[in-house]
């Protein structure tokens, strides 16, 4: 199964490691990867703040960056979720509608992919401790993903995984709402982070960077005893070998 890596803007500058995590759970599951160092963004960041014509030019370059023949997985239903949502509002009706539909086909979220598609959950992950999984806004409302990433992490050796309270609730990132609305998002931080500690838990794990990058820096102003995880990085840990 051909796969083709897309490794958000974000997540390649700032958590290359969960990239390569991610390349190390597609080709143990099976998959070639290959990857298109000439990727860049999906045009998120520009929708969001309601720049669509510059969304449109990044979105364009998306469009010609990936084939319409493989498969699409990141580690970001963030970012998935643009593209098969917002991608509506910019091509639809336009010269590369065709393109766009068959690519918002194409395109998964990693354990989207893994449970669904390859249907492989388990990875001989070890990681001991407790953990919370952040369902994140995009990845429950726009890529509609809730049971998959918990059925990866229950096959965690070593780690007991707990509900915590409004666990579907957001956690105060929301990209530009958190410079616009600093005050509040620091707040939804802090809800979130207190229930994940009402349950003793050792890790917030969670299938966006984005959001974790929002509660760790909240976790570290703070000091506080607990960590941020990403699946991939969850799951690609303690393997004998690779």
């Amino acid at each position: 199964m051909k796969v083709e890596l897309f490794i958000p803007c974000f997540v390649d500058q700032l958590y290359p490691e969960t990239a390569f995590s991610t390349v190390k759970l597609l080709e143990k599951a099976g998959c070639e990867v290959s990857y298109n160092p000439n990727q860049t963004c999906c045009g998120q960041p520009a929708y969001n703040a309601g720049y669509w014509e510059e969304a449109k030019q990044t979105g364009t370059k998306f469009l010609n960056d990936f084939s319409s023949s493989n498969y699409i997985v990141a580690p970001s239903a963030s970012c998935v979720g643009m593209v098969k949502n917002g991608f509506n509002d910019l091509f639809t009706n336009s010269t590369v509608h065709n393109k766009c539909r068959t690519l918002q086909g194409n395109i998964f979220e990693l354990s989207d992919f893994l449970i669904n598609v390859v249907k492989k959950d388990y990875f001989g992950a070890e990681l001991e401790g407790k953990a919370v999984y952040h369902d994140s806004c995009s990845g429950l409302r726009e890529c509609k993903i809730k049971e998959e990433p918990r059925r990866l992490l229950e096959k965690v050796h070593g780690l007991e995984m707990l509900e915590m309270k409004e666990t579907d609730m957001c956690c105060g990132f929301g990209g530009t709402f958190a410079v616009k609305f600093d005050a509040i998002s620091s707040a939804m931080a802090e809800q979130k982070v207190n229930h994940a500690l009402d349950q003793d838990a050792d890790y917030i794990i969670s299938t966006d960077l984005s959001c974790l990058m929002h509660l760790q820096g909240y976790i570290d102003k703070n000091s506080l005893p607990i960590k941020t995880m990403h699946l991939a990085d969850v799951l690609a840990n303690g393997w004998l070998e690779y």
